[in-house]
């Protein structure tokens, strides 16, 4: 179940650090909870209907390497970190592409045992979240973090140039009557 938490967790940092909309992030979690349970689904199917999870699966990665290497990085590109953000997304892109071939491999197809798989998919999850957080950190300390405008307030986008939202003038106080309900 690493991968109910680890897919989304990377496709949420993928998609804050790019300054996409939260509806293309919320639906990138989403389509990543789709692949890793159409998957899981499979792993559990003993009759050849595997497959058809297998591909459902498959199509829901697709859209989330289609959305995190396409739109995402056009949207980083804007912010200038594009460069970065490129080599951060394509790490989990490909090992996202090994993923499949790893289920085919064994749960799928049965063509490696589950030692096999256990080692497969055990390397590539060590390879996934720890190197991509190192290199989160390594790339992040030349971003200006005040231009990504990663706070969550009313004032979003003030750092880019876009005016402070107008406040409404607090009521002037009443002097000299009766202040008393009227």
């Amino acid at each position: 179940m690493n991968w109910c938490i680890s897919f989304p967790a990377v496709a949420l940092a993928l998609g804050l650090l790019s300054g996409m909309s939260w509806t293309t992030i919320v639906c990138n979690i989403f389509v990543a909870w789709i692949w890793v349970l159409t998957y899981l689904a499979a792993a559990y199917t003993t009759t050849s209907y595997k497959w058809g999870f297998f591909a459902f699966g498959t199509f829901a990665w697709v859209i989330l390497a289609m959305s995190t290497l396409n739109e995402s990085r056009e949207e980083a590109a804007r912010l200038g970190i594009g460069r970065d953000y490129i080599v951060l997304a394509a790490w989990p892109n490909l090992l996202w592409l090994l993923y499949p071939i790893a289920f085919a491999l064994s749960d799928g197809g049965n063509v490696i045992g589950v030692t096999g798989g256990f080692v497969f998919f055990g390397v590539l999850d060590l390879l996934m979240v720890p190197v991509l957080s190192f290199a989160f950190f390594a790339l992040g300390r030349r971003w200006d973090w005040a231009g990504l405008n990663l706070d969550f307030s009313e004032f979003r986008g003030v750092g880019r140039g876009r005016n402070r939202p107008a406040k409404e003038p607090a009521p002037a106080p009443v002097h000299g009557g009766d202040t008393a309900a009227v």
